[in-house]
């Protein structure tokens, strides 16, 4: 069984999903959605505890996360999603960078593929890859989002 939490932030809402007692999907949305067929809105300890971590990392007061996760995908994304995890908290890395560390230094496209299919945003932290000329590229929660994300780490002023 899925169970879900909805919890506002700025600038709208994230919907933290539970699978066996791992988080499997931290959505972001401009708007509360409706509730998905395929989960029960519950306040598991682990919900709880997904949100308790993100208030603190949207306040400024949380560098890292420490939580079960789950993310369904193929190899390469679970590959690249792993380093994802790895970008310290304040850093970056360009697509390049991360195709590289996977062992297919041609593969930045698919890299970018990976991330824009990342099921669990800010934990896993897609937003810190950037273009290799430095640029903000695209984000599924949006550029803003993004650069409010790379902000609260103090990577941008």
């Amino acid at each position: 069984m899925k169970y879900y939490l909805d919890m506002p932030v700025p600038p709208g809402w994230l919907r933290i999903v539970e699978k066996n007692e791992a988080v499997v999907e931290i959505k972001i949305m401009r708007q509360q959605e409706a509730a998905p067929e395929d989960a029960e809105q519950r306040d598991t300890a682990l919900l709880l505890e997904a949100k308790r971590q993100l208030e603190e990392y949207f306040a400024g007061i949380r560098a890292g996360f420490s939580l079960p996760l789950a993310p369904e995908g193929t190899a390469f994304q679970k590959a690249v999603w792993e380093q994802l995890e790895a970008i310290p908290y304040g850093e970056t890395r360009t697509y390049g960078q991360i195709a590289a560390a996977v062992g297919n230094p041609n593969a930045s496209r698919a890299v970018g593929g990976a991330n824009h299919n990342n099921p669990i945003a800010i934990v896993i932290p897609c937003h810190r890859v950037i273009g290799a000329n430095g640029k903000l590229t695209g984000y599924a929660g949006g550029i803003d989002l993004k650069e409010a994300l790379l902000r609260i780490e103090g990577i941008i002023r």
